[in-house]
């Protein structure tokens, strides 16, 4: 748990994704699309990633991956932040975060 959330608040916004996933690479787009330069861990490439995957599915994370968090906090996966995009919450989360300067 600690290795996660040291990653997760060392950038504004961190996704916690595997390469083979179609679901993390929309969502890397989506941010990407907006500018958005998140930090990005590819757990199927890190030697400690089955490890990371489980504590993203202890916080509720299920899938595992994509995992989002947006100022050091746990947003949620792929469901959660189209969700957020489409209600337009997600630009000022991105915003309060220093992730965008819109």
């Amino acid at each position: 748990m600690d290795r996660v959330e040291k990653l997760a608040s060392q950038n504004a916004v961190v996704i916690f994704s595997k390469s083979s996933c179609c679901m993390c690479h929309a969502i890397k787009r989506l941010f990407y699309d907006q500018g958005v330069s998140p930090a990005i861990y590819e757990l199927d490439q890190d030697s400690r990633g089955k490890d990371i995957e489980s504590v993203l599915m202890r916080l509720g994370c299920k899938p595992s991956v994509p995992a989002v968090f947006i100022g050091g906090q746990f947003v949620g996966s792929a469901n959660s932040i189209m969700t957020l995009q489409v209600n337009g919450s997600l630009q000022k989360l991105l915003k309060d975060a220093g992730a965008l300067w819109l």
